[in-house]
């Protein structure tokens, strides 16, 4: 008789911690629980974040001037005491990459937050707003249409020396590039985020906050934007890998950076005269940049899975 209360209390203990494991799960425990089983996506968080650790703490540990010529070790290949070779001026290759990392991976990241931005915003007034969904859908569809590339290269071109003359050669740019390629960028997001706007607006939360007199901008920032994180968070990681290609695009053509700013594409525009007699200079810049690409691309599908309610139990 007491081995079967002891086992009925060991029953009710397990129970007992089942309902404080289920009273204590979260939505983003889970979608972490989720995204930890996608395998390629969790390789891809690791490289990103050895990715961005060179490049934030490698100027600073490998201590070498990535400007510095040394026209004694010119196209030197890789080896000791020059790991990824040096270019034709004899200036260090592993240096130029990682300080190259700060400026593609800056200019990813804030450019993606530009887009995102604009886009949330757009979206989710359009998809609210039924006298605002007609003009700003249309605006969005005719801005789709207009050819990015053309657009960037004819701004650069134009307000380069503005800027420069503002805020000084490095820092002009930069906000050119990331204002301009944002601002071409967040259609994508918008529209995603007014599909999901249009669904969680009939949900009977929103009904219930309405019915109680709350106001349109309290109910977008507290009940529905929320719950329209997931795809703008999708959309942000795959953003990033567009904005580092288009920089580096910029870069290749010449109208991004100046020349003594090292970057992922300026290092392959300048290493292409080169390619026959130091292939390296352009294989190093091109591998990192297919490497951060595709290490956020990973992300994108891993995120995109764990924060699909149907995936997710």
């Amino acid at each position: 008789m007491s081995d079967k209360i002891s086992s009925n209390e060991d029953s009710l203990i397990s129970i007992d911690e089942f309902d404080n494991e289920i009273r204590h799960r979260t939505l983003w425990g889970d979608v972490w629980v989720k995204f930890r089983r996608h395998r390629p996506a969790l390789f891809g968080l690791v490289l990103l974040a050895l990715l961005v650790f060179g490049a934030v703490l490698g100027p600073i540990i490998y201590k070498v001037d990535p400007i510095w010529m040394n026209l004694e070790e010119y196209n030197i290949p890789p080896g000791p005491g020059h790991w990824m070779g040096t270019d034709n001026l004899g200036r260090d290759m592993l240096a130029r990459i990682l300080y190259g990392g700060r400026v593609s991976l800056s200019v990813g990241l804030v450019a993606m937050l530009v887009a995102v931005g604009i886009g949330t915003i757009v979206g989710c007034l359009a998809g609210y707003f039924s006298k605002l969904d007609g003009p700003l859908m249309r605006f969005t569809d005719m801005m789709i249409s207009l050819p990015a590339l053309p657009i960037l290269l004819v701004a650069v071109m134009l307000l380069r020396d503005t800027l420069r003359n503002m805020f000084g050669t490095e820092l002009g740019i930069f906000l050119l590039i990331v204002t301009v390629m944002g601002g071409l960028a967040w259609m994508g997001p918008a529209r995603v985020v007014r599909s999901a706007v249009l669904a969680i607006k009939e949900q009977q939360f929103v009904e219930a906050a309405v019915s109680i007199g709350t106001s349109p901008f309290k109910i977008l920032l507290r009940h529905i934007l929320p719950n329209v994180l997931s795809p703008v968070i999708v959309a942000a990681t795959l953003g990033i890998g567009a904005a580092i290609i288009t920089e580096s695009s910029l870069s290749f053509l010449g109208l991004g950076f100046p020349p003594d700013v090292p970057t992922w594409g300026s290092l392959l525009n300048i290493g292409r005269d080169y390619l026959t007699i130091t292939p390296w200079v352009v294989i190093w810049p091109g591998v990192f940049i297919s490497l951060t690409v595709l290490s956020i691309n990973f992300i994108g599908d891993g995120l995109r899975d764990a924060l699909d309610p149907k995936l997710r139990r």
